[in-house]
């Protein structure tokens, strides 16, 4: 079966139920501009979704840590096996024992679910179904239905904007306005199931909560975000999302907007984070440019060409090349002090030494490796800088 279009005139929903319905196997190959998804499709459902715009969050390892699973050292350490052998890091993280087979088939379903729901949101694409047998591990993946994941995805459209007009921010933390009984039977993490979801809560009694609002219920601790919940709950940004909305609903919990940064909050912050990168860089130049002086004294030493004596001491002639070397080291570092002042001050100074009234250089530093100062002139927003003619 050859299967290609553009989503305006095929949906992702028409594409998925036909290749659920006649039990297909291969890729589904999906591109909007410069995104592309890969959908692995077994006998009708789904294996496995690629994303080549996925983020490193969104990486199973990462999945994996955010989640409470495993710590960054010990993913450090399966990635550290795995570029070593080239094996899949799943199956790595379960041989090392950091996670269990079950733990990594609900991680991978929830990774793929996550990639395929991102479809319902694309306005327009291409499609290109490739049929043939596809491969996969059935010990660590579940096979989704495609019916189930159409069902999930236009659930989650229609859903999405009332949720958000009271869960709109993924950095929004919670208070609790009332202290429930834990029931640790349903709070205990279990699988997603989409097609079946909980019960509607709707009159405040505890006994209508669902497994997915205790569960969220159990995580939102004051500080905690909505981002930080849905890692840990393992139940995907929309169910998560939901279950906190329903508990807001209910009065069991406050929804508390993020701290807002002033706009002058804003632009310090940007200024101190350029004029630390300045600062780093003016001081990665001094190191470099002692290096650099280093050898040029081991050359002037070795080849004897920097200057040379007669037999009564008195001076032949200068070279002035390894003076000229270092200066050109020299020279950014003046620049990069000149950016610091005219982040700080607004403008380039009138003169060099302004830099060293502000603590930026020292006054050896406006002429090393010359026995003359640099030449400096400020033309406007602009500036020239030379080294001195000797």
């Amino acid at each position: 079966m050859a299967l290609t279009g553009t989503l305006k005139d095929f949906g992702i929903a028409e594409i998925l139920q036909l290749i659920g319905q006649q039990a297909k196997s291969g890729v589904l190959h999906l591109t909007n501009r410069s995104d592309e998804i890969h959908i692995l499709m077994s006998s009708g459902s789904v294996v496995s979704a690629e994303y080549a715009g996925r983020k490193s969050r969104e990486k199973l390892g990462a999945m994996l840590v955010r989640a409470g699973l495993i710590t960054q050292a010990q993913l450090q350490v399966a990635l550290d096996v795995q570029k070593r052998t080239l094996r899949r890091l799943g199956d790595i993280l379960v041989e090392l024992g950091m996670v269990t087979k079950e733990e990594l088939k609900e991680l991978t379903a929830l990774q793929t679910t996550e990639t395929v729901y991102k479809l319902f949101h694309w306005k327009s694409g291409t499609y290109d179904f490739e049929p043939g047998e596809v491969e996969f591990d059935r010990e660590t993946v579940t096979p989704l239905r495609c019916e189930s994941m159409l069902m999930e995805g236009f659930r989650q459209v229609d859903e999405w904007p009332m949720i958000k007009r009271k869960i709109g921010s993924t950095q929004m933390t919670f208070e609790r306005l009332k202290e429930l009984e834990l029931d640790r039977s349903r709070a205990a993490w279990s699988p997603p199931r989409p097609a079946a979801p909980d019960p509607d809560p709707g009159d405040g009694d505890a006994s209508a909560l669902g497994r997915n609002e205790w569960r969220t219920y159990e995580l939102a601790v004051p500080g905690r975000t909505v981002e930080k919940i849905a890692d840990l709950s393992r139940l995907g940004e929309f169910e998560a999302c939901k279950a906190l909305f329903n508990l807001v609903n209910l009065g069991v919990l406050s929804a508390i907007p993020p701290a807002r940064r002033s706009a002058a909050a804003e632009v310090g912050a940007y200024a101190r984070d350029w004029q630390q990168k300045l600062r780093q860089g003016a001081t990665r130049l001094l190191a470099t440019a002692a290096i650099a002086m280093a050898l040029a004294s081991l050359a002037f030493f070795v080849t004897g060409r920097g200057q040379a004596l007669d037999p009564a001491g008195a001076h032949a002639f200068r070279d002035n090349r390894a003076e000229g070397f270092l200066a050109r080291y020299q020279l950014e570092r003046i620049r990069g002090a000149l950016e610091v002042y005219r982040l700080e001050q607004g403008h380039y100074p009138a003169a060099l030494p302004a830099l060293v009234e502000t603590g930026l250089l020292a006054p050896r530093d406006l002429r090393y490796p010359w026995s003359q100062e640099y030449w400096y002139r400020r033309d406007g927003e602009r500036y020239r800088l030379l080294p001195p003619v000797e």
